[in-house]
């Protein structure tokens, strides 16, 4: 009778302790359901003030509240009007702030642009703003990157996990964000900014000079007509079977004359879809091998072109898409991977010199055409179906300053 009791308890006991232990599969289990719940009555941190953020610059990341008080296009340079960009923007503790060092430099990513780049919304100078980051140096200077949230003082913040639209997505959409494929660079200027550069766009596939043909028929066609191509000059929308050698066919423009470095059409610059357009076969020949410049007459069949013996000025609607061009040529050509040296100076008449002008004219350019949707386009194309590299200076236009000043 004693151990029908005893057998009788000790049933119960275990009945008790089937209701009551936790349904935990494993000590990670365990561990996890925790956390989690801690994590659920957590307070989110307190924003953090600049000068704070100045002082940890260690990658870790925060929220960050401070002025806009510009934006940075260099190291020590943060102009308060006339923004070149969406790219950047400067917080200080002070809506008054002047100096620099007291300054943290936010990197904008693609997702917060529209609504908080200085060039569309030049009225949030002075805004306070709470922002939400990486604490690591942006254009060699104390910053915030890789931007996730940001909001005006006592509003919700937008981040980069909204719900998805509806749109369909297509393969030559612009990228949420470019900023893996920039990593190295990010944060550098000057010659350690194009140094990174040069590393990173050199990586790719290259094309031989037939298949340039095809390519230009999908990196060039017209939005308006997908049985067309247009033409970088005259800007004329031209069918892709009209490609050839006779009179009014397009044929390949090598924005680069490829006589400047004597490259012609070999793999590498020769082939090179960052800087290869389709034009017309009489505008090509008329353009030549001249250097960029502005003024002289009206050049046929491209209206709004001028020329004269030495240079040759395009249409307004891609001044800033031929200066793009020259310039990442600039940075992916710098002769340490077998292929010629090839650097922009001030001058014209290059010649064979692997040198083409003129960059005062080009860096105007580059200002006065920021990259349009159809730019943007090309560049994806390019990046995701034949070379799978990038012109940096279509995606991050600040880049030129960095570089060229």
């Amino acid at each position: 009778m004693r151990a029908s009791r005893w057998s009788l308890l000790a049933l119960l006991a275990c009945v008790t302790t089937a209701v009551v232990a936790p349904q935990v599969g494993s000590p990670a289990e365990a561990a996890g359901s925790f956390t989690e719940a801690a994590g659920s009555s957590t307070a989110a941190a307190a924003p953090i003030t600049v000068s704070a953020a100045i002082g940890a610059q260690n990658g870790s990341s925060a929220t960050v509240r401070g002025y806009v008080v510009g934006q940075p296009t260099a190291t020590t340079t943060v102009v308060r009007s006339n923004y070149p960009s969406d790219y950047a923007l400067a917080l200080a503790d002070s809506a008054a702030e002047t100096n620099h060092t007291r300054m943290v430099y936010v990197q904008i990513t693609t997702s917060f642009r529209a609504a908080y780049g200085l060039k569309t919304n030049p009225s949030l100078l002075g805004a306070q703003l709470d922002v939400t980051g990486s604490l690591s140096a942006y254009f060699s200077h104390a910053g915030l990157t890789s931007t996730t949230a940001f909001a005006r003082v006592g509003t919700p913040p937008t981040t980069t996990t909204t719900p998805p639209t509806t749109t369909p997505p297509t393969t030559t959409a612009p990228p949420t964000s470019t900023d893996d494929y920039y990593r190295a660079a990010i944060g550098k200027t000057g010659p350690q900014l194009k140094t990174a550069l040069n590393q990173i766009i050199r990586v790719g596939d290259k094309l031989n000079y037939d298949q340039v043909w095809t390519a230009l028929k999908a990196t060039d066609q017209d939005p308006a007509n997908p049985n067309n191509v247009i033409l970088l000059y005259s800007g004329r929308s031209q069918s892709k079977s009209t490609n050839g050698g006779g009179a009014n066919d397009w044929n390949r423009e090598h924005v680069w004359a490829k006589s400047h470095g004597d490259f012609g059409t070999a793999t590498g610059p020769g082939t090179d879809l960052h800087h290869l357009r389709p034009e017309d076969v009489s505008v090509n020949s008329n353009r030549g091998n001249k250097d960029f410049d502005t003024g002289g007459s009206p050049a046929a069949e491209a209206p709004g072109n001028l020329t004269d013996s030495d240079s040759w000025e395009p249409r307004d609607a891609v001044k800033g898409d031929v200066a793009r061009m020259i310039l990442y040529m600039d940075v992916r050509y710098e002769g340490g991977d077998g292929y010629v040296d090839l650097d922009v100076n001030d001058s014209v008449n290059n010649g064979t010199a692997p040198y083409h002008g003129k960059l005062s004219t080009l860096l105007r350019w580059h200002a006065q055409d920021p990259p349009d949707a159809f730019e943007r386009r090309r560049n994806q194309v390019i990046y995701d179906s034949y070379q799978h590299n990038r012109n940096p200076f279509i995606d991050h236009p600040e880049w030129v300053a960095s570089i060229w000043g």
